[in-house]
């Protein structure tokens, strides 16, 4: 297990400074038609490139695409120890041989590391995540499934990638989507649930010419189906807040208008694989995102392959946001507190035997939450 210098250094090496956020400001008009809105209101805000982080809109802070070619795993569900040479070992970002170990020095991932006054929404769609917590809670999800965390006061966790397939490759390609909490939330009790890909909707739309759109329903609603709910204290809980996280994927030529919702939320498309897509008549790169107005319905006419979008949209927290690393707080005071009450205690300490707490190759998805209460999925 890490010790205390350890885990401040892992502290460290996350950190990317004191920021504060602006909330995003959205044009006006008063046209009175459809018709003159159209015409007056610029649809596309901004187009930008997506590099390994994205800078996402108020409410999201964060979002990362992972996409790891892993190799067979051997009898530690690791990589072979040669594949390891050359590595910036415990910080290790670089694609090499097709993946990155990130903070893991035998398993790919991300040890035991604290977070406070924000959510993590991690979407798993291939390979294996295995989840161990400070509060005792553990895990295994993967394959469509969907973590939602909401840090609350303060809470450790560790994410780690095993290597479950020892014959062949182990692709991961996972979204971390950060979501920010508003003040009188950020020292909830912490929570989490599982949103298993079982129970998670998709609505499916054929164009004119019979190409076929996707929409995998994470957070909001489309054409009436609603996904689980996330914890009761997350950003989304409130429908008010408009929180929507949709992956689209469409067939080669597909066309498919995203709704408009209500006025005033931030709202992006990030176009993660593909080759080209037109949004709102504008070509849009492959790998970058637009940012788009909320009120109003956008067209996607995909191009000659099939593409994905991650749709990000939701109502702005209008509160100052001061993060230092796995803390997001409204004052720099605030943070100041988190790593003095982190020092104390390292947010009730680290149950387990690794600081990088893997599950054994056998075990299926499973989720033992901090009641102790367990979902077992086959």
């Amino acid at each position: 297990m890490e010790n205390d210098n350890s885990r401040r250094d892992f502290i460290s090496k996350v950190a990317v400074g004191t920021i504060a956020v602006a909330t995003p400001a959205f044009a006006k008009n008063n046209a009175k038609t459809k018709e003159e809105r159209n015409m007056n209101k610029k649809v596309i805000l901004a187009h930008r490139p997506l590099g390994f982080q994205w800078e996402p809109q108020n409410p999201f802070l964060f979002c990362v695409h992972h996409e790891d070619f892993l190799p067979a795993g051997n009898s530690e569900m690791a990589p072979d120890p040669s594949l390891l040479l050359g590595r910036q070992i415990g910080s290790d970002f670089v694609v090499k041989d097709g993946f990155r170990m990130y903070h893991g020095d035998k398993i790919p991932g991300f040890p035991a590391h604290p977070h406070r006054g924000f959510e993590t929404v991690t979407v798993v769609r291939q390979g294996m995540v295995d989840h161990a917590d400070s509060k005792g809670a553990s895990g295994r999800y993967g394959g469509g499934d969907v973590q939602w965390m909401t840090a609350g006061s303060g809470l450790q966790h560790s994410e780690m990638f095993p290597l479950l397939n020892s014959e062949n490759e182990n692709t991961l390609e996972l979204f971390q989507i950060w979501l920010n909490l508003p003040k009188k939330s950020k020292m909830v009790t912490p929570d989490y649930k599982m949103l298993w890909s079982e129970d998670i909707p998709n609505a499916d739309f054929t164009d004119d010419s019979g190409n076929k759109t996707n929409v995998t329903i994470l957070a909001g609603e489309l054409a009436g189906k609603k996904p689980p709910s996330p914890p009761r204290n997350s950003w989304a809980s409130d429908p008010e807040n408009d929180v929507t996280i949709w992956i689209i994927k469409m067939e080669a030529n597909a066309k498919w208008k995203v709704p408009p919702a209500s006025k005033d939320l931030s709202r992006s498309l990030y176009f993660f694989k593909g080759t080209s897509v037109k949004a709102a008549g504008e070509n849009v790169e492959s790998y970058h995102a637009v940012d788009v107005v909320s009120d109003e319905e956008i067209l996607l006419e995909n191009g000659n392959n099939e593409s994905f979008i991650l749709m990000l949209q939701g109502k702005p927290i209008d509160e100052p946001v001061v993060k230092y690393g796995p803390f997001v707080m409204n004052t720099k005071e605030e943070i100041q507190q988190a790593f003095i009450d982190y020092q104390k205690d390292n947010f009730g300490g680290w149950p387990w035997k690794d600081s990088g707490q893997v599950h054994s190759r056998e075990k299926g998805r499973f989720a033992i939450h901090f009641d102790g209460s367990e979902e077992i999925k086959s």
